[in-house]
């Protein structure tokens, strides 16, 4: 044929026979004529599809007695409310055999459901799929679903089970992570993003829960760690288990980048579902409120006889928590077993949802140290990000002195617990229990850093020290001079007590609102709280403000 000669196309008339006819191949099954047909083909194609994985792998998977990644899915959402997005994806990528290798799902399930009846996007590693390790596909079934995850409002849980990424995708795998980090930071205080840990969680994979709200880990199988233990042992000649670098203990007591940690799934995915129930959908909701059988107006009188007088003396803060909050619904303990000196929860007052900051002083006095202060300012953000109203609880004797803490930064760390409330715009309500020293006490939520309403307690004690502290310091030459130093002593630190750490002497400049009795803390609270609803709080426009990180 010349370039002259006419070219013979299908006419626009002919019938959808002649344009979509398929030459017949020997071997293969007919091409559907009918629609019934192809939804016949299409059911059988699905069922290929839920069911395609390597027999080997899946053996080894269920060997440990592990879920597969639906089976996870289901397991967390409501029964029968899964709806799976991009079922047939496979990836694209050639080289090293992966052109032979392209299973549908690419090792990532992808969807949304219901917990309690309220949306939520999930996203599951499958690890028999590539171990679970990321690729170009993989990671753009996720980028979708967070991106309609943050466009829709509703939040986001990823159940983390594999090996980091794809190495057989190069750069394509890194540049597929770093755009998931980019939608992470994108969500943060917009929707809530929870990470939950059920195997393996390795290299660049660990900075997505890192950057997420909330992270859950499986105790004796989940591990998270940049470099694995091979690595380190080629580097330092150190010998190391999965679980001693990077283990649910770890993470959960040293490190703080657990915040929950469970010994099976069922019980780990049941406690998502009830962190859920304290959160909103995204930051323009309010928490779900519940209906509660406790009484606003009750009266916890256990409190008056339960609190020492003494400063010296030890109790249980969380006994105290839970006089105050409704006792038809038990309150939920964020970062328990890391810096134990501060306990940081969520629970209920009337039904409503508050994010409670208290001094634990059964465990190192109730001081703040460097843990205590990160593991809290992380909670006040979150609760401000998510407009869950702060109580904060006050018993503290000052910052842990001492050359460690020094050393470490307790100066730029510590400040990170000021910063957060000061940025806090949400309800906040403080109420002293004992006592309240130096810096310590102005950090935790102090009127002049912007809480709405201070309360105390009787007999508290708010001052720059304890009065034996203060007394050895003022009259140092007087104690030395006297005839019986130590009685002239235990007299001056009582008449410094009376003048300066009486509770009415806050009272009178304005520093707290009441001094109340300690069986009425809860209708207080509640009445506080109730008022503050319709809290607003203007301020000045910025791009960020520079938290000292």
């Amino acid at each position: 044929m010349t370039m002259s000669e006419p070219v013979e196309m299908p006419s626009l008339r002919a019938g959808r026979a002649d344009l979509h006819a398929v030459p017949a191949v020997a071997g293969t099954a007919p091409r559907p004529a009918t629609m019934r047909e192809w939804a016949e083909a299409a059911a059988r194609r699905r069922t290929r599809a839920l069911h395609e994985v390597d027999a080997r792998a899946d053996k080894r998977h269920r060997d440990r007695g592990k879920r597969t990644a639906r089976e996870r899915v289901e397991r967390l959402l409501d029964p029968g409310t899964f709806v799976e997005m991009r079922l047939f994806a496979k990836h694209e990528a050639t080289g090293f055999g992966l052109e032979h290798q392209r299973p549908h799902g690419d090792g990532v399930v992808t969807g949304w459901g219901l917990v309690e009846g309220r949306k939520v996007f999930v996203f599951a590693h499958d690890a028999r799929v590539f171990g679970g390790a990321l690729g170009a596909t993989f990671a753009r079934k996720i980028c979708a679903l967070m991106d309609l995850a943050e466009s829709t409002g509703a939040p986001v849980i990823g159940l983390n089970d594999g090996g980091g990424a794809r190495i057989q995708e190069g750069i394509s795998a890194l540049d597929g992570f770093g755009e998931i980090f980019r939608r992470n930071v994108r969500s943060s205080g917009v929707i809530p993003q929870i990470s939950v840990v059920l195997g393996s969680c390795a290299g660049g994979a660990v900075y997505s829960p890192a950057l997420t709200d909330f992270v859950f880990m499986l105790e004796g199988s989940s591990s998270m760690f940049i470099t694995g233990p091979d690595v380190v042992k080629a580097v330092t000649s150190e010998q190391v288990t999965q679980q001693e670098l990077g283990g649910s203990a770890v993470h959960s007591e040293r490190t703080g980048v657990a915040m929950f940690r469970a010994p099976d799934e069922d019980s780990l995915l049941e406690e998502v579902r009830y962190l859920l129930s304290f959160l909103p959908a995204n930051n323009q909701e309010l928490p779900p409120e519940l209906p509660t059988s406790d009484s606003p107006d009750r009266r916890c009188e256990e409190l008056v006889d339960y609190v020492p007088t003494s400063d010296r003396t030890p109790y249980d803060m969380r006994v105290v928590i839970e006089s105050l909050v409704d006792r038809d619904e038990d309150c939920l303990e964020v970062h328990a077993s890391f810096a134990p000196n501060i306990i940081c929860a969520l629970a209920r007052l009337d039904g409503k949802v508050v994010g409670i900051v208290a001094n634990q002083p059964l465990v190192l006095a109730g001081v703040l140290d460097i843990d205590a202060s990160e593991k809290a300012a992380r909670f006040v953000r979150t609760c401000d990000a998510f407009n869950i109203p702060l109580l904060t609880l006050v018993d503290v004797p000052g910052f842990l002195p001492g050359t460690d803490q020094e050393h470490s930064g307790v100066i730029r760390r510590g400040a990170k617990l000021l910063y957060a409330y000061c940025e806090a715009t949400v309800p906040r309500v403080q109420v002293i229990v004992r006592k309240a020293y130096g810096g310590a006490y102005i950090v935790m939520d102090s009127k002049s850093i912007g809480a709405d309403l201070s309360f105390a307690w009787p007999g508290n004690q708010i001052a720059v020290m304890g009065a034996a502290g203060a007394a050895d310091i003022i009259f140092r030459r007087e104690i030395a001079a006297a005839q019986n130093p130590e009685r002239r002593r235990l007299e001056l630190v009582e008449e410094y007590a009376d003048t300066v750490l009486d509770p009415y002497v806050a009272a009178e400049r304005g520093l707290v609102d009441d001094v109340i009795q300690p069986a009425e803390t809860r209708a207080v609270l509640i009445r506080a709280f109730e008022m503050l609803h319709s809290k607003t709080d203007r301020r000045p426009d910025r791009k960020h403000g520079n938290i000292p990180l």
